[in-house]
């Protein structure tokens, strides 16, 4: 047995008995200014992120908005791109995608952020790996506040979720903003229906 199963057994077999139910969930009155979609693009832009305008197509967005990716791994069937993830064998084959391509769960008004599903983006690193990140989000999608995010029945059905609030930022340093330092560089924002 290793240290982690022997630690992981102990946990297990001293967990107390009885039933605790979480804390209910109190969803406040959130003003969103008469405009949930000008909303969420406000605090999505507030946190660093954008909106990627879509005219003639995804693809045509994504090579105008990107001219020199090499590697674009897109995770939704809106865009072919040319990294297959089904290929993928370890989390660090990603390290050189250039834009990632997925769609959001939902998008939360309050924070300007996307949430993130396993079963969407299909490989985790995909999504902090990348250098640039294109999320789809259905504008009926977007709810008003992180409790209503909560409250989503997302969050029964998956083992992984991850809300991202923007591009990975830090202003540690002299406070000096830098993009990309732990994440992604740029993370934009295209509204496409579900289809």
């Amino acid at each position: 047995m290793s240290a982690r199963e022997e630690i992981m057994a102990a946990v297990r077999a001293n967990q107390p008995a009885g039933d605790f139910p979480l804390p209910e969930t109190v969803v406040f009155p959130m003003d969103e200014r008469g405009n949930r979609t000008e909303f969420f693009l406000h605090n999505l832009g507030v946190m660093g992120g954008s909106e990627l305008y879509v005219v003639d197509g995804l693809e045509s967005a994504v090579q105008s908005a990107f001219p020199d990716a090499a590697v674009i791994a897109s995770a939704v069937p809106e865009l072919q791109g040319n990294r297959d993830l089904s290929t993928v064998a370890e989390q660090a084959d990603l390290h050189d995608v250039d834009v990632a391509v997925v769609r959001a769960v939902l998008a939360v008004g309050e924070t300007g952020s996307v949430l993130l599903a396993d079963s969407d983006i299909v490989v985790n690193s995909l999504v902090y790996l990348a250098q640039h990140l294109v999320v789809l989000v259905d504008p009926d999608d977007i709810v008003p506040g992180l409790q209503d995010a909560y409250l989503s029945p997302e969050f029964q059905q998956h083992a992984y979720l991850a809300f991202h609030s923007g591009p990975s930022a830090t202003a540690d340093i002299e406070g000096v903003l830098i993009h990309g330092a732990q994440g992604v560089r740029t993370l934009q924002v295209a509204l496409i229906p579900r289809s």
